[in-house]
């Protein structure tokens, strides 16, 4: 028995050797693989990124020359270190620490050492690298950026990272990849494809040539070039409007749905993100939690819309037919409710309808249109879905599908949210509960973005294209059927006449008539958001933010925005200012409101933003 045990082990064993053997003979090409990587040596040659124009074509981004010294560890022989260390301004540690994290990358394979050496560091070095086996320089091409602005838009290019390469096979070590803005967003079109050379080692391991005489050999591709749809002097006229002021503007051509400036404040030189100082200044910009440049406000930012939301309200309202214009509504400094509920409003003249109601931003005839719309149902559940629907026909709580990288949903609550809130079945809730909802202070959230669209499809009487920022590429216009084909609301387009000339009265004697441009029929809405926060643990009411949103002309209009003003104080004092003037510079390219333009530049927010640290009260209502 012991010995038939004992053959059967070795006849078992034999098998397994076999297997093996003919497995690795017959399929595993690993070892060939291996062997050429032995005999062959493989050569990159990186392709110049696409350039990128604003709509009139203007060159925003170009490119310019630039060189990494690279490494392969294993070819590494003794070398002064003090001599490469002088030559590279490093430390011996930080080259000694470079090469370490090469032999872990891959004894075999390339990996960056420094990069982006000037022209000036490689003219030096290039005469010297004989002396350094297993060092080289490889060339690539970094952005050249032709403006100051739009740091936000255009994002940067930075070295890949483990995870890109693990996500992409097609990116090696100390490759360039695109990060936020169009540079991520478009970056298999931009970079366009590597060339490949195999050089032919010998057993020495020395090039002796182009391997099988370069006929595997590829040339790159340059990447392909982008127009986008910024007008880069709207652009940069609102972030100088912007300096010393937080928040976000976006500007969009209703007709097309082109995104015409997309300002985040503060923002920064995009240059900064270039060069050996790339690390250190983004890693500056990283860390700065109090003005966080980083953080588009125009796409990312979150807020209470304010009165604006006024608009949507009179359209719903008109839409369930629970309200014509004509009907009147009392407001005494505001609208009582229930018990003790009160909601607040300035003084004005009352009774009103709604085309002086929306001029006059009245709290009190939008909480009626709100509680008529809601209660027209059999239960607030059903109105507040309906609700929900008709703001979601607009674009409102969900991303709106813009091509661009990063974005924020906002809110709109429906009966499920609100059932959690109260607690439903055990404790009800009625429409009073989420009144505050009619004047763009209750639990919605919108981004700028998501403000910009909405007044785009007011301007076009109920329909709007998806933003979006690319508009040809090489010289071809955009084919996205997303991006090209209409969406419409469910407000049929005969209700927007009266909202549309309630906002046109804003400017004709509302809230905003000292803001009249000459000569453009702007048709707008005011806004003041409330604005809390968090300090030391507790729930604090900081200065109001400034929300304005506006197109023009009324009639045909050209362009529709928003501007979010934090800490502004009220619609008028900032946000409104600023929507004037760019309207203004976009249509007339001149301005003639001089008296706005010197308060707007002329006046900062610091102090505004300084005070959760100095301790001085905000302003509250004011």
């Amino acid at each position: 028995m012991r010995k038939l045990l004992l053959f059967s082990i070795i006849i078992i064993t034999g098998f397994v050797f076999l297997g093996r053997l003919f497995y690795l003979q017959i399929f595993d090409d690993s070892f060939q693989a291996l062997s050429a990587n032995n005999a062959l040596k493989v050569v990159y040659d990186y392709p110049q990124r696409g350039y990128i124009f604003d709509r009139d074509g203007k060159l925003l981004v170009a490119n310019q020359p630039s060189y990494d010294v690279m490494v392969i560890p294993r070819n590494v022989k003794p070398f002064d270190t003090l001599e490469l260390c002088n030559i590279l301004s490093i430390t011996k540690d930080q080259l000694e620490e470079r090469l370490t994290k090469a032999k872990i990358w891959s004894p075999r394979l390339s990996s960056v050492v420094v990069p982006q050496l000037t022209k000036k560091e490689y003219a030096f070095l290039q005469e010297k690298m004989r002396k350094f086996t297993g060092f080289y320089i490889q060339k690539r091409s970094l952005r050249d950026y032709k403006i100051d602005d739009a740091a936000n838009v255009l994002g940067y290019i930075a070295e890949v990272n483990n995870g890109d390469i693990k996500k992409n096979p097609y990116y090696q070590s100390g490759d360039l990849i695109g990060k936020q803005g169009v540079e991520e967003q478009y970056e298999e079109i931009l970079r366009g494809k590597k060339g490949v050379k195999y050089i032919q080692k010998d057993r020495f391991n020395r090039d002796i040539g182009p391997y099988k005489e370069g006929v595997y050999d590829t040339l790159p591709v340059k990447g392909k070039d982008l127009t986008i749809t910024i007008d880069s002097k709207l652009q940069d006229y609102a972030e100088q409007l912007m300096v010393n002021k937080r928040g976000g503007i976006v500007a969009i051509e209703p007709s097309t749905g082109e995104i015409l400036a997309l300002v985040t404040a503060p923002n920064y030189d995009p240059s900064m993100l270039v060069g050996r100082k790339r690390s250190r200044n983004y890693t500056k910009l990283y860390y700065d939690s109090i003005s966080k440049p980083l953080f588009d406000r125009g796409l990312q930012g979150e807020y209470p819309p304010g009165s604006p939301f006024k608009a949507l309200t009179a359209l719903i309202g008109l839409e369930e037919n629970v309200v014509d214009t004509k009907e009147r509504f009392s407001c005494h400094m505001g609208y009582s409710y229930g018990k003790r509920g009160h909601m607040g409003c300035h003084s004005h003249a009352s009774p009103l309808s709604m085309v002086p109601g929306i001029a006059n931003s009245c709290n009190a005839y939008f909480a009626n249109v709100y509680r008529r719309t809601i209660e027209k149902y059999d239960t607030p559940q059903e109105g507040i879905d309906r609700w929900k629907k008709h703001l979601s026909s607009f674009g409102l709580g969900n991303y709106l599908g813009t091509d661009l990288p990063i974005g924020k949903k906002g809110l709109v609550p429906d009966s499920y949210f609100y059932n959690r809130a109260y607690r439903y079945p055990t404790y009800k809730w009625y429409a009073t509960a989420t009144l505050s909802n009619a004047i763009g202070q209750g639990e919605v959230l919108m981004s700028p973005i998501q403000l910009a669209n909405m007044m785009a499809a007011i301007a076009n009487r109920g329909w709007f294209y998806t933003p979006h920022i690319l508009k040809e590429v090489n010289g071809k216009p955009i084919e996205d059927s997303n991006y090209t084909e209409k969406k419409y609301t469910t407000v049929s387009p005969e209700n927007f006449e009266p909202v549309i000339e309630g906002l046109h009265d804003v400017y004709n004697y509302g809230t905003a008539n000292f803001l009249k441009v000459p000569g453009i029929e702007i048709c707008g809405k005011t806004g003041t958001a409330e604005n809390f926060t968090k300090i030391d643990g507790k729930k604090t009411q900081l200065t109001d933010h400034s929300v304005f949103i506006a197109f023009a002309p009324k009639e045909n209009p050209k362009i529709a925005l928003a501007i979010l003003v934090e800490n502004g104080y009220w619609g008028a004092r900032y946000a409104g200012r600023i929507a004037s003037l760019l309207i203004e510079k976009y249509l007339k390219g001149e301005i003639t409101r001089t008296d706005l333009e010197k308060w707007v530049l002329e006046n900062s927010l610091q102090d505004e933003y300084a005070k959760p640290v100095s301790g001085e009260p905000f302003k509250i209502n004011q």
